[in-house]
């Protein structure tokens, strides 16, 4: 049996029909930069995610540069990052001239231990970006009473987990201002790039929408230094016709993660996703975590199955970093998540005896 690490065509097919009919109107509409699709998209999507506002963006690293951006946060001030994360987080954090600040994360959920955080603030600290990775909330409530203590910026990167909650409120919603990811792979996937900026504040979202269009609010006049970062009207009225079906893939995540949980405990010396108390996990990853993850990888896809590291160098390792003078040994958590993370296929559509096939062969090599 093959099994792909990621299809899309069970989730796009059935819509297929919805999504012509969308690109069609937009073809035939004449307007393809921010009009009526992005901002009908933008109105649902901010209902989705029970925030007031929210702004369409390029892409997720965009969606981020332009929320710090917002914030002023710049030259010499300091941002607190997870040490295990995708590295776009750091980046946009970089490419607005300010420095990441790593934390290391929990060895039980991967995301920022919220308990080692005040170490790492300093006077030059501007905020918080706390990232929900694979699909589950940070511990929020800790992290917000801390931003409180020191007077400093949440931002959240809700990138892989649209439709995730800490005590019953969702991902995207907690920080003064948010930003997300639509790339064809995520939970919420566009046909291309695409990305958005959550927020409840007027001023901070206004300040998006200007940044966003060449530092532009009405035409030809230009009050600050912006870029050029719109979602397309195109992607826009796809993500229209997608958005209502989250909800539904989500929950087939969530039962499809159970099957692989019931199967695969007490595997070898395979350590499960766990979940932090008060936390959802949408399970945009489902990933494991073994000391002889290369061999597995290995058996696996010599036995027809897909699977990816999410992710294999932690980004203090990268050479894009060098110049921080992180070395081997800086982030040991990070370091062994890398070392001995791997994902499994998990997305709407995966079928149950796909399921099995790739748990019976995860058991084959450990016998």
């Amino acid at each position: 049996m093959e099994v792909q690490y990621l299809n899309l065509n069970p989730q796009n097919q059935p819509l297929k029909q919805a999504l012509l009919s969308a690109a069609e109107n937009v073809i035939d509409s004449s307007w393809y930069i921010l009009g009526k699709q992005v901002e009908l998209f933008e109105s649902q999507y901010a209902k989705f995610s029970n925030v007031k506002y929210c702004n369409g963006v390029a892409n997720g690293l965009d969606a981020l540069i332009l929320a710090l951006r917002a914030l002023n946060i710049g030259q010499g001030d300091e941002v607190i990052v997870p040490s295990n994360t995708y590295i776009a987080s750091w980046m946009a954090i970089s490419y607005v001239g300010a420095t990441p600040i790593p934390v290391e994360p929990r060895i039980t959920t991967y995301n920022i231990n919220p308990d080692l955080i005040e170490a790492k603030i300093t006077s030059r600290t501007k905020a918080i970006m706390p990232v929900h990775l694979y699909g589950q909330s940070c511990e929020m409530e800790s992290i917000l009473n801390i931003a409180k203590k020191f007077n400093i910026s949440v931002i959240e990167d809700n990138a892989q987990a649209q439709g995730a909650k800490f005590k019953d409120q969702l991902t995207g919603s907690f920080g003064n201002i948010n930003a997300t990811s639509f790339y064809p792979g995520k939970n919420l996937g566009a046909l291309g790039d695409a990305g958005a900026v959550t927020s409840n504040d007027n001023e901070l979202m206004k300040a998006v929408r200007i940044l966003r269009n060449y530092g532009s609010e009405r035409k030809y006049h230009n009050e600050t230094l912006g870029i050029n970062s719109r979602l397309d009207e195109l992607q826009a009225a796809l993500l229209c016709v997608k958005l209502p079906h989250l909800t539904a893939w989500t929950n087939e995540r969530i039962e499809k993660s159970k099957q692989y949980h019931h199967q695969l405990k007490g595997i070898g010396d395979l350590i499960l996703p766990a979940t932090a108390q008060y936390a959802t996990h949408v399970y945009h990853i489902y990933m494991i975590r073994t000391a002889r993850r290369d061999a597995l990888q290995n058996y696996l896809n010599q036995h027809g199955v897909g699977t990816l590291i999410h992710y294999p160098i932690p980004p203090h390792l990268q050479q894009a970093y060098f110049a921080l003078h992180y070395k081997k040994g800086s982030f040991p958590i990070a370091e062994v998540i890398a070392k001995t993370c791997l994902s499994l296929p998990l997305y709407p559509g995966l079928k149950e005896e796909e399921i099995d096939y790739v748990c019976y062969t995860i058991k084959k090599f450990f016998s």
